[in-house]
């Protein structure tokens, strides 16, 4: 059982292929999220990952920087693969690659989301607010 996790960009267009349809399955089916919501401008300027578990694509997130920061974004995981640590995986590699531009990293959870990103590090600051109907907290990396 091999679970394998790989930065790549936009112009990787098999991989960003399977990130899309990762993407449409948890955002777009699940969450009721517009499509043109879920796919913006900053696709090109993004750093995304793809994790996929013996071979099979299972999750994915990005991340861009957004003049002194670093905004990590679009993490998901099919639904068959929750609750079994690999979103854990993917936002440890994730994490670790954005620390390496050495600025502060931020992210918008929403509500149950949380408690996850709480695990590693990120923090509650500001007034919840909504994004794509959904409750959302900003959180900060300390």
């Amino acid at each position: 059982m091999s679970l394998k996790i790989v930065p790549f960009l936009t112009s990787d267009q098999q991989k960003f292929d399977a990130v899309r349809q990762i993407r449409e399955t948890v955002f777009i089916i699940e969450q009721e999220v517009e499509e043109t919501d879920e796919f913006d401008e900053f696709e090109a300027i993004s750093t995304h990952y793809l994790m996929t578990f013996n071979h099979q694509p299972i999750g994915t997130a990005r991340w861009r920087v957004i003049g002194e920061k670093v905004k990590l974004e679009r993490f998901a995981v099919l639904k068959e693969f929750r609750g079994n640590q690999h979103g854990e995986a993917l936002l440890k590699a994730v994490i670790e690659d954005a620390e390496k531009l050495g600025k502060p990293l931020y992210l918008h959870a929403q509500l149950k989301a949380i408690p996850f990103y709480a695990r590693q590090g990120f923090e509650k600051v500001g007034e919840q607010f909504s994004e794509c109907d959904i409750e959302h907290f900003k959180m900060v990396k300390n």
